[in-house]
């Protein structure tokens, strides 16, 4: 049977943990307004992705005249000559140093708290994606990769963000190692977290779905793109 908690309640345990634990940013640990959120400085310091970018990856663009044109924007040179499996994918941060700084403690250090802010940072780049979405899946891990992380971050971002976008959540596709294997590919782009998201949305459509839409927590500028005019 189930417990109603009140909002005076809910309001007085939130009070009673702040007395015990002081709300901290979750990077550098100043004291914050509230428990679970970062400080200005440490929110500011990651670098959002936005126009213009890729219309298919979403791998962002110096300037409007980059990449090639298409009808309704422009592609990058890896989807231009690889079209990926997906429709579109968006990025909330490039990965740079500030955006690093809340991934990998998220990651690989057990710092699960972190899913909350960078799930409503990704809410921001993919919110028309999400709205338009029947469902999220989150990436699966392989079983060892699992058993070594103890979580699947993928799977805590989607909860998260279901909770912020009032979305559910739905099984992982099935993905194998073979799937998940990192290998070079014709032309020398190399396969890497965006092959990964590519075998997802193939598996997906291949079990029915007719759109796939990826979005992730960051992406990694593409470095054709700086001798390019």
């Amino acid at each position: 049977m189930g417990m109603r908690v009140s909002a005076p309640g809910r309001a007085l345990g939130r009070w009673a943990l702040d007395a015990l634990f002081p709300p901290a940013c979750l990077s550098c640990d100043t004291l914050v307004a509230e428990q679970g959120g970062l400080c200005p400085p440490c929110f500011a310091r990651p670098s959002p992705v936005s126009a213009p970018h890729c219309l298919r990856c979403g791998v962002p663009f110096a300037h409007n005249r980059q990449g090639e044109a298409v009808e309704g924007g422009a592609l990058c040179p890896g989807c231009a000559a690889f079209p990926p499996a997906s429709a579109e994918a968006r990025a909330a941060l490039r990965y740079d140093a500030g955006s690093k700084a809340l991934i990998l403690p998220f990651k690989h250090r057990d710092r699960t708290e972190m899913a909350a802010p960078l799930a409503r940072m990704m809410l921001r780049a993919g919110r028309a994606m999400l709205e338009g979405a029947d469902a999220r899946v989150p990436v699966p891990l392989h079983r060892w990769r699992l058993l070594s992380r103890r979580h699947n971050q993928a799977a805590l971002l989607a909860v998260a963000l279901g909770r912020l976008a009032g979305r559910r959540l739905r099984r992982a596709v099935r993905h194998d190692a073979e799937s998940r294997r990192v290998a070079p590919r014709a032309g020398g782009r190399r396969a890497d977290s965006g092959a990964t998201a590519d075998a997802c949305a193939r598996a997906l459509l291949a079990a029915g779905a007719a759109r796939v839409s990826v979005l992730a927590t960051a992406c990694v500028p593409d470095p054709r793109l700086e001798g390019m005019a």
